[in-house]
């Protein structure tokens, strides 16, 4: 499953009143390419959580998904894709084999926090594996496409990553890149997450 907490998210030439210039529509690429050059079953989830405001946009998809997973209970891996936000002079692309990809990075919500400790009003027993998934991303990333990943970020709160064992949220980009390198970022991601996904790429 594709969803977007942030579905509102755009980039340098995005046209906010059509969707597949945003990160919608750079799931519903992921979701394509996922499918038709990979083979995975992907369903990817519209709705939108942030159309007036970004606050509690958490809180308003989670029910959203409560009840997908409950309808699917044969989806196994939660991706929620966003876009980051970056300094206006900071552009992350990095050029493979001549051409301009947008760089993403791995997010992980650890529900803990230096100042307080575990948050134990954001429980996530999925805290462990949905880490180990993205730091194998990660490493499978470095070996396939040096440069392309920023690292792996930390975060303490949870981020709906409870729902899953395979829940990743998936920085793409930043609004200083372009639509065509946002686009073009999302055959080397599907493939990393193949290679994980897959059992191609082994860790012992």
């Amino acid at each position: 499953m594709i969803y977007h907490t942030h579905s509102q998210e755009g980039f340098r030439d995005s046209v906010q009143s059509d969707a597949n210039t945003l990160i919608q529509g750079a799931g519903k690429l992921l979701a394509e390419i996922l499918r038709e050059e990979y083979g995975y079953s992907v369903y990817h989830h519209t709705g939108c959580y942030d159309i007036d405001t970004r606050d509690d946009a958490y809180a308003k998809a989670a029910p959203a998904l409560e009840e997908i997973l409950a309808q699917y209970p044969q989806i196994q891996v939660v991706i929620d894709l966003h876009r980051d936000g970056v300094a206006e002079n900071r552009h992350l692309v990095q050029q493979v084999q001549g051409v301009p990809m947008a760089q993403f990075m791995f997010f992980n919500g650890l529900s803990y926090s230096n100042k307080k400790g575990e948050l134990s009003y954001l429980p996530n027993a999925s805290k462990m594996a949905n880490l180990a998934l993205s730091l194998k991303l990660g490493i499978a990333a470095k070996e396939y496409y040096p440069g392309l990943t920023r690292d792996n970020y930390l975060n303490a709160y949870r981020y709906n990553m409870h729902y899953r064992d395979k829940s990743l949220l998936i920085e793409l980009g930043a609004q200083t890149n372009t639509v065509e390198e946002i686009r073009n970022a999302c055959y080397p991601l599907a493939h990393i997450l193949d290679l994980v996904f897959s059992g191609k790429e082994t860790y012992q």
